[in-house]
């Protein structure tokens, strides 16, 4: 073999080896390889060993993974004409390689700029009060533009997220002293309400313990009365008993005119014993004096106690 025939061969073979490793094209499993013929799209290439024509065929990959674009910091002017800084962060995936790459040029820089468009148009319906308490509102009302809009570029957009709102520095000091105003007028509010509750316990407490006190009293003196009347009932009961027992006593001895007269004379006795200069002289002189004669009658013979007399009265009795 000639050295012309070794370096033709040669050179076939490197071609071959050449065309070979041009014709093999390996996709990742997150991506899709697009395929154009002679400029013309010709098929889509998922994962795998995927060959096609050298020089006839050129292919573009596509990342089909979530991925994120940081919208730059903006100025926006709020309903109330506050200007402020916002900045956001959209999450997107790509759902269609071949809308992707013909429907769109430069997606990213297309899906910044329509988001900072819309920002500016969400956020100027709104007031500065708002906006800071609405971001999850804000996120989702801008979510539903991008995704109409991204729909036809073959991209779905997955989320957007507010990454903050800065207001203007005297606008922070006023909210600030603001919210401090706010925060010490809560904890006056709230300090009075305890007073106010505390007076009203500690005077339901009194109330309370001054109608137990009461009723404390009231049976107290209940149980008084009731000892008290209990008392003088067992105590009426006795002289009553007494009573009819020294009657029934008396009776049972039947005594006399003489020995009546004989015990009112020893009661006068106990009465005048006394340290006072005051002479008591009972209503009953009279009849007292007749006793004593009679009395004197019955006392014959050395002083012994006669029988009394059977002489008649004036009446013949």
């Amino acid at each position: 073999m000639s050295i012309e025939e070794v370096v033709l061969t040669t050179g076939f073979l490197i071609l071959s080896v050449i065309l070979i490793i041009k014709s093999v094209v390996i996709v990742r499993p997150h991506e899709r390889g697009v395929v154009e013929r002679v400029g013309k799209y010709n098929r889509t290439m998922t994962s795998g060993l995927n060959f096609v024509i050298p020089g006839f065929e050129s292919t573009k990959k596509v990342d089909m993974r979530e991925t994120l674009i940081d919208v730059p910091a903006q100025e926006v002017i709020t309903k109330d004409n506050v200007n402020v800084g916002v900045d956001a962060v959209i999450y997107f995936q790509v759902i269609d390689p071949f809308k992707v790459i013909y429907n769109v040029a430069l997606f990213e820089l297309a899906a910044v700029k329509l988001a900072q468009t819309n920002l500016r148009n969400i956020m100027g319906d709104m007031s500065l009060d708002e906006a800071l308490v609405s971001r999850e509102k804000i996120n989702l009302e801008l979510r539903r533009i991008l995704d109409d809009a991204t729909d036809r570029w073959g991209v779905r957009v997955t989320r957007v997220e507010i990454q903050k709102i800065d207001p203007p520095t005297d606008i922070v000091e006023a909210m600030s002293r603001q919210m401090k105003a706010e925060r010490t007028k809560r904890a006056a509010i709230l300090e009075a309400e305890g007073l106010k509750r505390a007076a009203v316990l500690r005077a339901e407490g009194e109330k309370q313990a001054a109608i137990l006190k009461s009723e404390g009293q009231a049976q107290a003196t209940l149980k008084l009365a009731q000892a008290e009347r209990e008392k003088r009932t067992v105590v009426a009961d006795g002289e009553a008993n007494a009573i009819r027992q020294v009657y029934g006593a008396i009776h049972k001895g039947r005594p006399t005119k003489d020995l009546l007269t004989i015990k009112y004379l020893e009661s006068l006795e106990k009465i005048a014993d006394g340290k006072s200069t005051k002479i008591f002289m009972p209503l009953e002189t009279t009849g007292i004096l007749s006793s004593v004669a009679s009395l004197g009658e019955m006392f014959r013979d050395g002083g012994k106690l006669l029988p009394p007399s059977n002489k008649p009265n004036k009446k013949g009795k």
